[in-house]
């Protein structure tokens, strides 16, 4: 049983996302932590999304894809669902929406590049993840 979390020094589990991290305001990256990873861990990944938006827009929004092989020193970023590399921040269009960082403790190093898809991440992962832990915030506009 693995202790490995996730959490974000800009707000509390489950609490309010502040505006600064929305899409429409300064669209600003959280401080997201993974917190005692397994030791056997060689990757790390984000994937965040909006499951409330498939009343909206009839699918899951994805709004952050990213991991982070160890041995290197920064993490790769996949594309959104704005058609964007990198955060793409809580931007609801009808009303407050709860938005879910699921992070990924992984035995393998990945080698997607720069704008992989979730479906791609998903695939890499599959077989590989050694633990999971989740955070959620909610965001009105």
């Amino acid at each position: 049983m693995s202790d490995f979390s996730i959490t974000c020094s800009d707000f509390d589990e489950g609490a309010e996302i502040p505006k600064k991290f929305g899409y429409k305001f300064e669209n600003e990256e959280p401080n997201i932590s993974f917190n005692r990873p397994p030791s056997s861990t060689t990757t790390l990944a984000l994937i965040m999304d909006d499951p409330d938006a498939m009343g909206a827009v009839g699918k899951v929004w994805l709004h952050w894809l990213q991991y982070h092989n160890l041995t290197e020193s920064s993490p790769v970023e996949g594309k959104t669902d704005f058609d964007e590399i990198g955060y793409g921040g809580p931007a609801p269009p009808d009303g407050r929406h709860t938005y879910v960082f699921k992070a990924y403790a992984l035995d393998t190093e990945l080698e997607l590049k720069e704008g992989f898809s979730k479906q791609e991440l998903e695939d890499a992962m599959k077989g590989h993840i050694i633990a999971e832990a989740k955070l959620t915030g909610t965001f009105a506009p």
